[in-house]
């Protein structure tokens, strides 16, 4: 068993907030509990990851919001002040767990997004229908004096494809059921009872893709399945129905993803997940044709973040005291 890292003696504890982007962070728990024992940094702004070492080498314990910055075992290597890792979420693909539990930097969890879980449904049906009904183009049509310039579609009728039918998945086809949808699905370890268990009927992978009217992912990603949707697939899909990632980027092939907006072959795609997060200013899924983008706001609502940070202080409070054992995360 390893022993953890000691707190630090004669000073407060410095711990840094990563990626805060909206600069919400501060607000969304009662932080000044830790004032006494701590100095909390608030940083919003992505650290590069050739910065990261650098930048985080002062600190004592980090507070990472899900998977926005990795955390491998040689960045956790080249920090021997690091002491502590508060993250959000049960699980986080991209902090390396072993290697921290080797260095005896101790990990601290917190349950599922509270009431915000189903949030990121939420936001895919707005892509869904905003893409539909093109309310993003009407909306800055309107702002340049013109009406009614594009023709919209009813969702009534037609048919959703969810690839993924886990509790998202399912919340998607309980929706799609109230707009008076057809619901089909597929997955890699999707069976026709569970299908219909979800709220959809099964169907093999290439009859999703040739027949559903809109594509939505709800996959979690790992090694099966990155680059589960790929080019084969893309050019199956009927050149008016929709692609809607509010998973993860690498599910998708990008470029052939891309490939297809840039040249029509489908209507249209509504993408809040990329390859590469923060997505950069100059990328050309920016700027493809028919593409709705968000960034990366699936679980970023107020319920979510509250319960988050809510807990990671709890957390942090929880560490500064002492209370953690050596074999311990929260």
């Amino acid at each position: 068993m390893t022993t953890l890292r000691p707190l630090p003696t004669g000073r407060p504890a410095r711990i840094a907030v990563l990626d805060d982007y909206m600069g919400v962070a501060h607000r969304m728990a009662d932080w000044s509990v830790l004032d006494e024992t701590a100095e909390v940094t608030f940083l919003r702004e992505a650290i590069a990851p050739d910065r990261l070492i650098e930048e985080l080498a002062p600190y004592d314990a980090i507070s990472l919001m899900r998977e926005r910055t990795p955390m491998p075992g040689s960045v956790l290597q080249a920090l021997p002040n690091l002491k502590a890792i508060a993250t959000t979420g049960r699980q986080t693909r991209t902090l390396d767990t072993d290697a921290a539990s080797d260095l005896g930097i101790a990990i601290m969890t917190t349950d599922g997004s509270g009431n915000g879980i189903y949030a990121t449904v939420e936001l895919a049906w707005g892509l869904i229908i905003g893409l539909m009904r093109h309310i993003p183009g009407e909306h800055n049509e309107m702002r340049e004096g013109a009406w009614q310039v594009q023709l919209g579609s009813a969702l009534y009728g037609r048919t959703l494809g969810l690839v993924g039918l886990g509790r998202l998945g399912s919340r998607m086809a309980s929706i799609a059921e109230a707009f008076g949808m057809n619901v089909i699905a597929w997955s890699p370890n999707l069976t026709p009872e569970r299908a219909r268990e979800g709220g959809a009927e099964f169907v093999e992978k290439s009859v999703l893709f040739e027949t559903a009217d809109i594509v939505s992912l709800h996959l979690v990603l790992g090694p099966t399945t990155k680059g589960i949707v790929g080019m084969e697939d893309i050019e199956r899909m009927r050149p008016d129905a929709l692609l809607i990632n509010t998973s993860r980027g690498p599910l998708i092939d990008r470029d052939a993803l891309l490939d297809a907006l840039q040249n029509g072959r489908i209507r249209g795609a509504g993408i809040d997940v990329y390859d590469h997060e923060p997505l950069p200013a100059d990328d050309p899924i920016r700027k493809a044709r028919n593409v709705l983008t968000t960034p990366h706001l699936g679980y970023c609502v107020q319920e979510t973040f509250e319960s988050f940070y809510g807990q990671t202080v709890a957390n942090l409070r929880s560490w500064l005291d002492g209370d953690l054992h050596d074999d311990a995360s929260a």
